[in-house]
């Protein structure tokens, strides 16, 4: 056989170098010893080999009785040599050892066709669920790095706030706060009379979330609802924001909702449109839309015409749309109906994120998230409350019942009678 692998251009098998077998040499050594010291002991006779004592040697006795065993039947040990050295290997040197176990094992390969062929259905399954195990993945750890690197509430809000159970398998009541800040650059940063800091800022959005164990409903709070805000009197109710940050903002929404409030989230408005972006865009059902924000384009504002029914959405159109106060084109809109709109957006959001396009664009819209938000919540947390908002459903749009009135100090405003107030909280935490 090894003639036959020379002819087809193998290499020659190596020479072994053959080693006796010392642990069976000391072991016969010790026997034959010790049956020499017991013949002496006794006279010289016993089963011990001859020869000991200056007597003759018997060699086919010995044969016989297995003292000394033929060459061919003697028990070996083979050793492979010690590897090349560094140097050998760094001059190419090959080991001849090794290149005939290469030649061997190359010639009992089996031929193989093209990769293809050799894809097999269980094959390909494996491959598509390692990578989407991968790919969700990298979206958590970026949703992690983006939420450890925004930023939080200032540590007086935070005395405000309840601690709750967790939202997988208990409802949370989380405040959503909107303000009128605009940011420094990108989306309405030009708009006339723009208030770029957050000192006297209104909160324009203010909605209640109840939010957990398979639970999502929500109640939106007109922004001019009069009530009495601690340390400054009867006020608008978005007036809070403006006179004493998220602290007081939450302990007024405490005090006027007669509850607890376990986490606040204060909208980034300047990052709500690129994080729509992410998502690849919303879809929102809509009546006739003809408004403008701020003064129209003309003007360095924004206008957003629809048409009725369904409309996909970029992140510009769907704030604008959250944004809208008068719409010609549908009189029944005003600013009691924008929380509404506001609250059509956060359930397309919610549709958006589970549906299989977003899958392609998951690490991209997981960085952008935690962008949006400023929040008392931990990567983590955050993490459990959009998986609550996943097992809860799409939330139909509530806004509590006012009337309106005209105040001789605060002008145009909404009053909502302690019953419905009660009433409206009520359905929100019990449904």
């Amino acid at each position: 056989m090894a003639k036959d692998r020379d002819k087809r251009g193998g290499s020659k098998p190596p020479e072994y170098r053959v080693y006796r077998s010392g642990a069976a040499s000391r072991s016969r050594a010790k026997t034959a010893a010790g049956q020499a010291g017991a013949g002496r002991a006794s006279g010289g006779s016993g089963s011990g080999p001859p020869g000991g004592g200056g007597q003759p040697r018997d060699e086919s006795r010995d044969a016989q009785e297995g003292w000394e065993r033929p060459a061919a039947q003697r028990p070996y040990r083979t050793y492979r040599s010690a590897p090349r050295g560094l140097l050998a290997r760094l001059r190419a040197e090959t080991d001849p050892e090794l290149e005939f176990e290469r030649a061997a094992a190359k010639e009992r390969r089996p031929r193989k066709g093209p990769w293809w062929r050799t894809w097999t259905i269980k094959r390909a399954l494996k491959y598509v669920a390692l990578a989407v195990v991968g790919w969700v993945a990298l979206s958590f750890a970026l949703f992690m790095i983006s939420a450890a690197s925004s930023p939080g509430i200032p540590a007086d809000a935070a005395s405000q706030l309840t601690s709750g159970p967790n939202m997988i398998t208990s409802p949370d009541t989380v405040l959503i706060l909107g303000t009128d800040q605009r940011p420094l650059s990108g989306y309405s940063s030009r708009e006339p009379g723009a208030n770029h800091s957050v000192a006297g800022s209104n909160s324009d959005t203010i909605m209640l979330w109840r939010i957990g164990g398979g639970v999502s409903r929500r109640l939106s709070i007109p922004r001019d609802t009069v009530t009495n805000i601690p340390g400054v009197g009867e006020e608008k109710i978005n007036a809070a924001f403006a006179a004493g940050g998220p602290a007081l903002a939450i302990e007024t929404i405490k005090q006027f909702t007669g509850i607890p409030i376990n986490h606040v989230i204060i909208v980034n408005l300047g990052a709500f449109p690129p994080f729509v972006d992410a998502l690849g865009g919303i879809d929102v059902r809509t009546s006739r839309v003809c408004a403008n924000i701020s003064g129209g384009v003309r003007n360095g504002g924004y206008t957003l015409v629809l048409r009725p029914g369904v409309h996909h959405m970029t992140g510009v159109q769907a704030l604008t749309y959250a944004r809208i106060r008068e719409n010609p084109c549908n009189p029944a809109d005003s600013d009691l109906s924008r929380e509404l709109h506001q609250q059509q957006i956060l359930n397309a959001i919610r549709s958006k994120l589970v549906s299989p396009s977003t899958f392609l664009r998951l690490p991209l819209a997981s960085w952008q998230a935690p962008k949006v938000l400023e929040t008392d919540m931990s990567g983590l947390t955050l993490m459990s409350l959009f998986t609550a908002a996943e097992m809860g459903g799409s939330a139909p749009p509530t806004r509590l019942p006012t009337t309106g009135a005209v105040s001789p100090t605060l002008g145009d405003v909404q009053v909502a009678s302690p019953a419905a107030v009660r009433a409206s909280v009520s359905r929100l935490i019990n449904g």
